[in-house]
């Protein structure tokens, strides 16, 4: 199918598209946490423990965890889009659930399904863009499903504080019914787009490939530099268990490590802690009615969205080590300083450190989406050649949502017992893993995949702290 519409090229299309998970992700990142707080939400399912929350919350990673790691086999062998597509009914299916529930069982039945079809298609999404994109522009293409979380967080936020006032529990169905036609949307869309031409270059399927490249409008110079000269031979299917047994091989493990590390340890900063629960940290730095603190949330992640503009055109235009490094600096600093403010019981609902915490809460959600969030996903799929992307990504993804659910989890619970212990937590695990990034990463802005490829294969794959 031919997707060009007048200037805009097909890949452009194509990536923009499949980056409406990005955005179906973020309005339940922006939306449960408030949604479990509703006081119609609590009519209806009664009032729920800090675990109980905790685990209704993040229940939808935990159950996404292991499909991702699935997924990317799945992917190699039957297609990156129709994962992607058995995904997105998933997600739909579940967010219908969710509205449409009188009893938590059967919301949390809900939030399984869509953690089922998130594990699916979320992990092919930075795959599908990375081989449709060409190098010169793959960063910003990468980083648009990231984009489109920064403005469903946003349109989560909103819509939880537009529908608290309206009454009875439409107040809490009504973000669920916009999830739903979303993710209807999303799955009946896909079902037009283009295979990946390098999947079906590596399963020797070439002349499919040249057609797709046509569909997505590459120029001649641009399939020839990038998609067209290949460095593998074509793939033999092969199962999950020698699959992972590959990407651990000599060869690939530098790669494979890499990138696990990078998409779990940048969650473990607790990203996911500020999303879910913005209200109660809004609230308990000295932000009083329920009302308010839904404000601040979504004003929050309005200027998130707007850093996420710059961040995600200019992809290209920074280095991925130097984004890795700032971000690391900025993310440790901010959690540490309120940690440290609240140890020293300095916080209450008047004075000025009260502001210094709803400030640093800012700057870290702001530091965050400005740099580890671009570049994590960008640098984990770019790094792995065609035959082992799926599968690494989908390992990394795993350990992603792993790492999402313990601190979706685990925050309500600590911020129940300790006001400083999550951000002390979260401060040191940033400023461990900027020091490991700042060692351990190489520069990749610019190459082709096929040379980013050569490049990890020489003996110096290992950078330099000042490269």
């Amino acid at each position: 199918m031919q997707l060009c519409s007048g200037k805009i090229p097909g890949y452009a299309l194509a990536s923009t598209f499949v980056a409406l998970g990005g955005i179906l992700n973020g309005f339940d990142t922006g939306s449960v946490g408030a949604v479990t707080e509703m006081p119609s939400y609590i009519e209806t399912f009664g009032h729920l423990s800090s675990t109980m929350r905790g685990f209704t919350v993040s229940l939808i990673m935990l159950c996404g965890a292991i499909p991702a790691t699935v997924a990317g086999h799945l992917a190699d062998r039957f297609g990156r889009l129709r994962i992607m597509i058995a995904g997105a009914i998933l997600c739909t299916i579940g967010c219908v659930l969710e509205c449409a529930a009188f009893h938590l069982w059967l919301f949390l039945i809900g939030r399984a399904l869509m953690g089922i079809g998130q594990g699916f298609a979320l992990t092919n999404v930075g795959v599908y863009i990375c081989e449709i994109a060409p190098s010169r522009s793959r960063g910003k293409f990468v980083s648009l499903p990231q984009f489109g979380a920064a403005i469903g967080v946003c349109i989560g936020y909103f819509s939880c504080y537009g529908s608290i006032h309206i009454d009875g529990d439409m107040s809490w169905r009504l973000p669920y019914i916009l999830q739903a036609a979303l993710s209807t949307f999303w799955a009946a869309g896909s079902f037009f787009l283009p295979e990946s031409p390098r999947w079906l270059i590596l399963h020797g399927r070439r002349r499919q490939a040249m057609e797709e490249l046509e569909n997505l409008n590459f120029e001649k110079a641009e399939a020839e530099k990038d998609v067209l000269r290949p460095i593998e031979n074509p793939a033999p299917e092969v199962g999950v268990l020698e699959g992972l047994y590959l990407i651990f091989t000599r060869q690939y493990r530098l790669q494979t490590c890499l990138a696990v590390f990078i998409l779990s340890f940048v969650q473990l900063s607790g990203i996911d802690g500020v999303l879910y629960y913005a209200p109660t940290i809004f609230a308990q730095a000295g932000i009083p009615s329920q009302t308010a603190s839904f404000l601040a949330s979504g004003i929050s992640a309005i200027l998130m969205l707007v850093f996420s503009i710059p961040a995600t055109l200019f992809a290209d235009k920074w280095g991925r080590r130097t984004s890795a490094v700032c971000g690391g600096i900025i993310l440790s600093g901010s959690m540490l300083l309120i940690g440290s403010l609240y140890a020293a019981s300095a916080v209450h609902s008047h004075g000025a450190a009260r502001w210094v915490v709803i400030v640093s809460v800012f700057v870290f959600a702001l530091g965050y989406v400005s740099t580890w969030a671009v570049f994590g996903k960008i640098y984990a799929s770019e790094i792995q050649p065609t035959k082992t992307r799926a599968t690494t990504n989908s390992m990394a993804t795993g350990g992603s949502f792993i790492a999402n659910w313990l601190v979706a989890f685990a925050t309500p619970i600590f911020l129940a017992r300790s006001a400083y212990g999550a951000y002390f937590l979260f401060g040191a695990i940033a400023l461990f893993t900027l020091v490991v990034l700042a060692t351990c990463m190489r520069e990749t802005r610019g190459q082709s995949l096929e040379d980013i490829q050569v490049s990890f294969a020489q003996p110096s794959a290992r950078p330099s702290i000042r490269e």
